[in-house]
């Protein structure tokens, strides 16, 4: 729920004498049900019970839980973690396979014992150290210059960034495995980033875009990601409270990375 609106039993009372009468408890890690709230709190509200108070304002109050300053920053910077993330970890690995096929290296690493799951897996793993790294220097900006919180435990903060990591690293190596160069890796890379970005709920409100977006959405890893990291940071959740973002970060990594291994096996035959 993202808005709450309380209604006191003397509300009738309360909006004669100009006290507050209605009090709109908003969550403040969605910076748009904010605006929302504000927009709702300047609209003046009708008992409809009596001709006396029928044109009387009723005052109201919002409650802004999790942000109660309004700062943009809040709320940016645990989004603009899987930002950074997807675009990074998502290009570097579109481009593995390709590099190899191109630079003639592709040649030895078939000659070797090593199976397409193994190679798969080979390619991922010194990535995700990257981006822990990524996490950690995004986040100490954000605590330090921005001063973001971290109601939630920095476990679950990483926890959340290694799913959204492996995730788009698996889908990086798929693309790597269709792509032909270098340059159009990096092509389809960018083509998988700009929905991210703007379907995600990082940039627009989720629960505005049509039905059709959302679908979209929430394949995208992203979605899910800005949902977990915004609910650990700004809320004090854990991963277990989250749970079903959780598995669709685990179903998402493990398709992808099927996919990626049956691919670069046709390719080998």
């Amino acid at each position: 729920i993202k808005i709450g609106i309380v209604i006191p039993p003397d509300f009738e009372r309360r909006k004669l004498d100009g006290r507050e009468a209605v009090q709109v408890i908003v969550d403040g890690s969605d910076t748009t049900v904010q605006a929302t709230a504000r927009q709702l709190a300047a609209m003046p509200l009708d008992g409809g019970s009596g001709t006396s108070s029928k044109n009387i304002a009723a005052p109201i109050s919002v409650l802004s839980l999790y942000n109660p300053e309004r700062r943009a920053a809040v709320n940016v910077v645990p989004g603009l973690i899987g930002v950074i993330l997807t675009m990074t970890m998502v290009m570097f690995t579109a481009m593995a396979i390709v590099r190899e096929r191109e630079r003639g290296n592709l040649e030895l690493l078939i000659t070797t014992p090593v199976s397409s799951a193994e190679l798969m897996i080979g390619k991922v793993v010194p990535y995700i150290g990257v981006g822990l790294i990524q996490t950690t220097v995004v986040l100490s900006l954000g605590m330090t210059v921005f001063d973001v919180p971290v109601r939630g435990h920095l476990i679950d903060v990483y926890g959340a960034a290694m799913l959204l990591i492996v995730a788009n690293l698996t889908l990086g190596l798929l693309v790597s495995t269709k792509a032909q160069t270098q340059f159009q890796s990096m092509q389809m890379a960018f083509f998988l980033f700009l929905p991210s970005i703007l379907l995600s709920g990082f940039m627009f409100p989720f629960d505005g875009m049509p039905m059709a977006a959302q679908w979209i959405a929430e394949v995208l890893p992203l979605t899910h990601f800005v949902r977990l990291i915004r609910g650990v940071m700004l809320r004090g959740a854990n991963l277990f409270d989250l749970w079903p973002d959780v598995l669709a970060l685990l179903a998402f990594t493990v398709i992808m990375m099927t996919l990626a291994i049956s691919r670069f096996r046709k390719r080998l035959d």
